[in-house]
């Protein structure tokens, strides 16, 4: 099975000989399913000639907001609701999850609850309680029509969503390790717009094991499970 990694940003480019790009990352995290990857970077405007040209689709994270107006943003819109109605399965992280549902109706807004940074705990159907990285403001406030939540925690209500076998979301990041986010918060502390407690709460729980394999086969399983023709 063939997936198109759609790479919405860019690891940082002082983390990237350390820990790669994003695109490495899912590569490493979906690594022992036979799956063949190919990466467009849609960010810089490079985008698949068609929603064909893979058998999946994954939209990774990005240091922009859904709602901003940057040149790459209309046309993965229109891409995303291509590939929904050719029923072609994607699975979007943290800004993927959050521009699948800006693109099929939803509403993606700066969470008035602050920052999620970090380790964090969520209540996953069926998998019950997970642990996942997380650095996100950005939310869906309100999920599209045909979008089922299937994870939240206290702070994010929409932590996860399925639109039955086309696409599954994810807000939080099982593809980051505890080692990122420790060179992360180094790199980014200090900054006006992150609060040091959070920053602080987060650098404590960098060593702390992840549920990142679980949810690692909770997309290998959506990509391959059985559709219809």
């Amino acid at each position: 099975m063939k997936i198109g990694i759609l790479a919405c940003g860019h690891t940082a480019p002082e983390l990237q000989p350390t820990h790669g790009d994003f695109s490495d990352m899912f590569q490493m995290l979906l690594d022992r399913n036979g799956f063949i990857f190919a990466t467009y970077d849609v960010e810089n405007m490079q985008f698949p000639d068609m929603v064909s040209d893979c058998d999946g689709w994954l939209l990774t994270g990005s240091k922009h907001g859904a709602y901003e107006d940057h040149a790459f943003i209309p046309p993965l819109e229109d891409f995303i609701r291509d590939v929904y109605a050719a029923h072609i399965p994607m699975v979007g992280i943290c800004f993927g999850h959050q521009i699948i549902a800006q693109a099929l109706g939803g509403q993606v807004e700066k969470f008035e609850g602050g920052w999620a940074i970090g380790l964090n705990d969520y209540q996953f159907d069926q998998l019950g309680d997970v642990k996942l990285n997380a650095w996100h403001q950005d939310q869906v406030i309100h999920k599209p029509e045909g979008a089922e939540p299937i994870a939240s925690n206290s702070f994010c209500e929409n932590a996860a969503l399925i639109y039955d076998t086309r696409a599954l979301t994810i807000q939080a990041h099982p593809e980051f390790d505890g080692a990122l986010i420790a060179d992360y918060v180094k790199m980014r502390k200090g900054d006006a717009d992150y609060p040091d407690d959070i920053m602080d709460r987060a650098a404590t729980l960098t060593g702390a094991q992840t549920s990142n394999d679980i949810l690692a086969r909770k997309i290998a399983d959506f990509f391959t499970q059985p559709r219809g023709a």
